[in-house]
């Protein structure tokens, strides 16, 4: 185990006294769906699944978002993991790593089981070609692959026998086609994986090209999978719905791996017909009368501004009781919109759960069910992300000098528990600073999530990234504020495809800039553009007291994003700098660096 560092055992979680459980070795089998599982790994889990379930459909692929494709039950999906995975120990080692390139579809969830059933660590990866959002060209998707290829080193690529013939980037990597692999009833033998045995590593974009691949434990999923089912209220009428990419920790715990903790069947769509149609994502929760079903925060926006009345009317989303808004940062007008514009189709703006997370931590910190007659007290970007898991500590803390925060005092959001990863693969110098982190008082170890925000009344508030953080003339500025009172000046211009960032440094702090997506469609560019440039530049001064450095308009989609959706800044501005935006219309201050 040289490339896994050692960190402290997580404790064991501590269970909520109401929360209902089922055990693999339990000697009755009945009432199974809606009920939450306690054993030491995903392998066991779905084993007790096809045991106590074996005939319920565990998946089901929505073509185009809509028709009925394939499915697999839980026992067909167990005989399929195992024939996978009896080819993978035939092949290599325990602990291997084994690149995942899958499209969307189900080939992918019986290779992720196939992984842990051979004791393999999965490496999810968006395969070359395709699904991906149109910000990323396909020499930065293989540049990523690379990345990814060089830190994790793995033994082999598992994807479809269609994707294997696109793989020619990779020509030292054995490939191995899953659907290829028959159900021949080959010896496999159990692992006996446990809590700390890694399952797979996540790769996060973060802020720069460079991936790194947090290590998740079966302990890890398992805890984090045991809080979600709690806040959602979990039963035998369970129902989800997720089009979220599964190389995402968003889309693979959440729309993968909860429906299996909680028996439940679960509707999966791919990313590309939501985008394309965002009504089909709301007719899927109203067809199969889905109880949870959760997205970023911009899938929200786009849901308002783009589902007509003529399919609102033919919604029924009164079965929805945990709409999940994460990834990104939670805004109320988001929250308010959405509820205003499907209320008459049976939603309840209390089923919205705004969540904190991360990938570091698994997926979940934070969430709860959010709480409108409150919301006059909640600022558009300080929305309460609720409380700490069960087993979880938070705490806030000044970035600087490590002193703790008091309740309302905005600092760094740290965070502990049985949920918080390994640390990141082959990184032991970063994951000291990143996952050791400890108070001047002394408390610790915690994670360091980057994030700013406070804690109110034992209850979570986001307020951006600490790297984002603006200081013009000694004061501090967050981003968000700012992108929001740009996407105010115009209607093709919104928030979530805004960026503001520092684009060099001067005697009085950070020079600005601005990019801001616009569609063509919407706007006269060549006609209205500097107008707008001009607008966009008064509004900030007049609102902010900033004087911006520059101003550019971006073809839509141009805004570099994180695998969740998150605004990359910093990356931003570095392809500003290097001019490697496309650039529709462009205003900069001359000598902008000499200032």
């Amino acid at each position: 185990m040289s490339n896994q560092q050692a960190l402290p055992e997580c404790p064991e979680p501590h269970w909520p006294a109401d929360a209902p459980h089922a055990r693999a070795d339990a000697a009755s089998r009945d009432g199974a769906r809606g009920t939450a599982f306690v054993g030491a790994s995903l392998v066991e889990l779905l084993r007790f699944r096809a045991a106590a379930q074996p005939a319920d459909c565990a998946y089901t692929f929505l073509e185009d978002g809509e028709r009925p494709g394939a499915s697999v039950t839980y026992a067909e999906l167990e005989r399929r993991a195992r024939a996978i995975a009896a080819c993978l120990q035939s092949r290599m080692r325990p602990g291997s790593r084994v690149l995942l390139l899958y499209p969307p579809g189900l080939d992918f969830v019986g290779a992720f089981f196939a992984c842990l059933f051979a004791n393999v660590v999965a490496v999810p990866a968006f395969p070359p070609g395709g699904g991906r959002s149109v910000s990323r060209s396909g020499s930065e998707r293989l540049a990523r692959l690379a990345a990814i290829c060089a830190d994790a080193e793995p033994s082999a690529v598992l994807t479809t026998s269609e994707t294997a013939r696109r793989l020619s980037w990779a020509p030292d990597l054995e490939v191995i086609a899953s659907d290829d692999i028959v159900d021949s009833g080959a010896a496999w033998r159990d692992p006996g994986v446990g809590r700390r045995t890694i399952a797979f590593l996540q790769y996060t974009s973060g802020s720069t090209a460079i991936p790194k691949g947090v290590m998740v434990t079966h302990g890890n999923l398992l805890h984090n999978l045991a809080y979600a089912f709690h806040l959602a209220e979990t039963d035998a009428s369970t129902v989800s719905v997720s089009w979220l990419p599964v190389v995402h920790d968003m889309g693979l715990i959440e729309g993968i791996l909860q429906p299996l903790y909680s028996g439940c069947p679960a509707y999966l769509m791919s990313p590309a017909a939501f985008l394309q149609r965002p009504a089909r994502w709301l007719l899927a929760i109203s067809r199969y009368r889905a109880t949870r079903s959760g997205a970023p925060n911009f899938a929200y926006d786009l849901c308002v501004r783009r589902i007509a009345k003529a399919d609102r009317d033919t919604l029924d989303l009164s079965a929805w009781r945990a709409a999940y808004n994460g990834a990104e940062p939670v805004r109320r007008e988001t929250l308010d919109a959405f509820a205003r514009t499907f209320a008459g189709c049976g939603f309840r703006p209390s089923s919205f759960r705004p969540s904190f997370g991360l990938a570091e931590s698994t997926l979940l910190v934070t969430s709860g069910r959010w709480h409108p007659a409150r919301a006059a007290r909640e600022t558009p970007d300080t929305v309460s992300c609720g409380r700490p898991s069960f087993g979880t500590r938070v705490l806030i803390v000044d970035p600087t000098s490590a002193q703790t925060c008091v309740s309302g005092e905005t600092g760094e959001i740290w965070v502990a528990g049985p949920s918080v990863a390994r640390g990141y693969w082959k990184r032991a110098q970063e994951n000291t600073c990143t996952f050791g982190a400890h108070a001047v008082d002394g408390q610790g170890p915690f994670l360091r999530t980057g994030d700013l925000g406070f804690m109110c009344d034992g209850e979570l508030y986001v307020t951006g990234r600490l790297k984002d953080v603006l200081i013009v003339r000694g004061v501090k500025h967050y981003p968000q504020d700012l992108e929001r009172t740009v996407a105010a000046q115009h209607q093709t211009l919104m928030t979530g495809a805004v960026a503001a960032f520092a684009i060099d440094r001067g005697t009085s702090g950070d020079l600005v800039g601005i990019a801001a997506e616009i569609d063509p469609r919407k706007i006269d560019v060549a006609g209205a553009g500097s107008a707008l440039v001009a607008a966009v530049r008064a509004a900030v001064a007049e609102i902010h007291g900033v004087s911006l450095h520059a101003v550019l308009l971006v073809a839509c989609g141009a805004i570099p994003r994180t695998t969740s959706g998150k605004l990359r800044r910093s990356a931003c501005a570095e392809q500003a700098k290097d001019r490697r935006l496309p650039i529709l219309v462009e205003w900069r201050e001359a000598h902008a660096g000499d200032r």
